[in-house]
């Protein structure tokens, strides 16, 4: 079987707390290995912005001397989890260590992956040029940004996006959640299962049986 090396990575602290970007990921690197017959010799994982150079990257510079090591290549779920920027996804390739996105497949060739990491790049520039086009916009109409008087009015917006916000996590959950229960896993057995794949809740904490019953009933 080819060996291979994972690498897993986040934008935020609290997107690293949650686990649920790295649990997903991480997931789909594994099938997209065992479908293609190849062994995962390692999944490294990393909390770190894609703007950031390769010297700020110790988890992708741990996976390139690993590969470079074994002679393997690296599989990354999506492009964008290496870089948004051309000239980086070059440089990397320049290395000599092959990489494989789950998204495009394994015969995906390099012409093609730096097609995908111009028109990444292009989206990329194209976000931030609107939302600074739409802010000036705010501005130039006499808009105030921010709510800086009514903070009772506030208060409860947040306290609605804070519930909103509970309940976007507990469905993200929850499908692997009556799974297990579908195979007559108790609920401190689920608990036990989230916390070992690195899932924290969406406080950032650990799973107890109480936490997964109160994402069922949330979502009731």
């Amino acid at each position: 079987m080819k060996s291979a090396i994972g690498y897993v990575r986040v934008s935020t602290r609290e997107q690293g707390r949650s686990g649920l970007g790295m649990a997903a990921q991480a997931e789909a690197v594994r099938r997209f290995a065992e479908a293609e017959g190849f062994e995962l010799v390692e999944v490294i994982t990393e909390v770190a912005s894609g703007k950031l150079g390769l010297d700020d990257r110790e988890g992708l510079r741990d996976a390139l001397a690993k590969a470079h090591k074994a002679r393997c290549p690296v599989i990354v779920a999506k492009l964008d989890r290496l870089s948004r920027d051309v000239a980086f996804i070059s440089g990397l390739m320049a290395r000599g260590v092959p990489f494989i996105v789950v998204e495009l497949g394994v015969d995906t060739d390099p012409f093609i992956l730096h097609l995908f990491a111009a028109l990444s790049e292009k989206e990329r520039k194209l976000i931030s040029s609107r939302t600074r086009a739409a802010l000036a916009a705010k501005k130039a109409e006499g808009a105030m940004l921010g709510n800086r008087t009514n903070l009772d009015e506030a208060r409860k917006k947040g306290q609605q996006a804070n519930r909103e916000k509970a309940l976007e996590f507990a469905e993200k959950v929850l499908p692997t959640i009556r799974q297990h229960r579908g195979q007559g896993m108790s609920l401190g057995a689920i608990a036990d299962q989230l916390n070992n794949l690195g899932v924290k809740t969406a406080r950032g904490g650990k799973w107890y049986a109480t936490t997964i019953k109160n994402v069922l009933e949330m979502a009731a």
